[in-house]
């Protein structure tokens, strides 16, 4: 048996005024062929299931093309077409297979195309037909569509956030791929669709822990092959955005249909406890400066570049250094150029800045300020985090500055923090702070809740604030929950 995998990653957050063009793919992937596999062998993603399970079971595995950007605003038509020619080359390039395994995100959005992953799947479909088995893999803040259920054969969401479960999902793709070519598996899907956007909700905890238990219990029934519950990413102004439920089975679509329309009422149910509570900066400080035990995880979930922010907010960072800290550490603040100019001066130089706040005006001023560099890196490290464990990250010139009794990282590429590793690199170990502040909404924690003795969520006015009332929908299908009063 042989099959042809490829991905094309990316989580569009409408509201960013950061276009995504081609050279921010190409900061992170922008692979073809056996460069693929190499490159994901043995590192716990999508791609690294695909490419493992394949290995595993004899199977032979060709890498069509791969590229994943961090979220930003809409792709370019440019960078669209360029993806488009990439995919469908690179799978015209294997050749004869078996199977094609795809790893997609489910909230792409590009200039003119509401439904990135659909549009994608439908230009497969043209090329290679409706004979040979395609299985996609998808985030769980997919918006899935209609024609992603139509255009795919089977659709697998993670089922847990943070998504440590992506390389389970790739090694399922694979295996599910060869029960179709032997004849065992005839898919059949269901899409219940429910008017409800969600903030980000950990899956280690009520409610959303509740509803994959639902979830679970369903794909413990003879004959149900997958059932997920998709909470859409609600920062993309689209038709379609909302809380899906996909359901998967072998040749019985009634099952299909009962599964997902059963964990969709059970969130319906639940829509209200959905909602958080929501700290400002000030507030969550208060409470860390009040915590006996340490360290106090504070991640400021308004500003996640994994939601497509800038990552070069202030509002939390401002609050750091007016607050008298001692033992406390942020990291990171996405300014290559205080970045570049620390490198300048050196280990040892006190300098003058005005950090952050340069992408737009939401995210905060930039703050003035007088810092010690205390250490410089490449910002180069491999991922520890079981989120991506084994994948190389490089962040560019990156120093730790220290002001105010705050110990500041600032890196020149952004991303969101993952796991204690940039920490590290610059010399802090965060079990031996009591304050350590962050950048993410709910990745981070994969990482360090077990190191934690308290995680607290702050917001404020950014691309990814819990405050869904703050965003000027326009497109959106109205009504929707809890933007409007609705009823089912």
């Amino acid at each position: 048996m042989r099959i042809v995998i490829a991905e094309v990653m990316h989580e569009t957050n409408t509201f960013s005024n950061v276009p995504t063009t081609r050279e921010l793919f190409e900061l992170w992937e922008w692979a073809r062929g056996e460069e693929i596999v190499n490159a994901h062998r043995g590192v716990r993603d999508f791609l690294g299931g695909m490419v493992d399970a394949a290995e595993q079971r004899g199977i032979e595995v060709v890498g069509a093309f791969a590229a994943s950007a961090y979220p930003a605003g809409t792709i370019t038509k440019e960078t669209y077409d360029a993806l488009l020619d990439e995919l469908l080359s690179g799978i015209a390039a294997a050749g004869k297979v078996d199977a094609i395994c795809l790893s997609l995100h489910g909230a792409g959005v590009a200039e003119g195309i509401d439904d990135l992953e659909g549009a994608l799947i439908k230009s497969v479909r043209q090329q290679v037909g409706y004979d040979i088995p395609l299985i996609v893999t998808l985030d769980l803040h997919g918006n899935i569509t209609e024609e992603m259920i139509t255009e795919a054969d089977i659709l697998l969401g993670v089922h847990l956030y943070p998504h440590t479960d992506c390389y389970e999902r790739g090694l399922e793709a694979v295996e599910l791929a060869e029960r179709m070519v032997n004849g065992s598996l005839v898919p059949r899907m269901y899409r219940a669709k429910l008017p409800l956007i969600v903030p980000t909700s950990t899956t280690n905890l009520s409610p959303a822990k509740d509803i994959n238990e639902v979830c679970y219990k369903w794909e413990k029934e003879p004959g149900v092959v997958d059932c997920a519950f998709f909470h859409g990413f609600p920062y993309t102004d689209i038709p379609e955005l909302g809380v899906t439920v996909v359901a998967v089975t072998n040749n019985d679509a009634e099952l299909a249909k009962r599964a997902a329309e059963d964990v969709a009422n059970a969130i319906w149910e639940k829509r209200e406890e959905f909602s958080l509570n929501i700290l400002s900066p000030e507030e969550g400080l208060a409470l860390a400066k009040a915590a006996n035990a340490f360290p106090v995880v504070i991640n400021e979930t308004s500003d996640n570049p994994g939601g497509g922010t800038p990552g070069d907010g202030t509002y939390l960072l401002r609050a750091m250094l007016a607050a008298d800290l001692k033992d406390a550490c942020f990291g990171f603040i996405y300014d290559p150029e205080v970045a570049a100019f620390a490198h300048e001066k050196g280990v040892g130089a006190t300098i003058e800045v005005e950090l952050g706040g340069k992408t737009d005006k939401l995210h905060g001023e930039p703050i003035k300020l007088k810092a010690y560099v205390k250490a410089l890196t490449d910002g180069s490290f491999i991922t520890s985090s079981p989120m991506g464990k084994g994948s190389p990250v490089h962040l560019g010139k990156s120093v730790r500055l220290q002001a105010n009794g705050v110990d500041i990282l600032v890196c020149s590429v952004k991303t969101q923090v993952l796991d204690e590793q940039i920490f590290l690199l610059h010399g802090i170990d965060v079990t031996q702070y009591k304050i350590v502040s962050l950048k993410s909404s709910q990745h981070f924690r994969a990482s360090f809740e077990p190191i934690s003795a308290q995680i607290i969520t702050v917001d404020s006015p950014g691309l990814t604030t819990l405050n869904f009332q703050s965003f000027d929908y326009k497109r959106l299908n109205r009504p929707v929950y809890p933007l409007d009063a609705v009823t089912r």
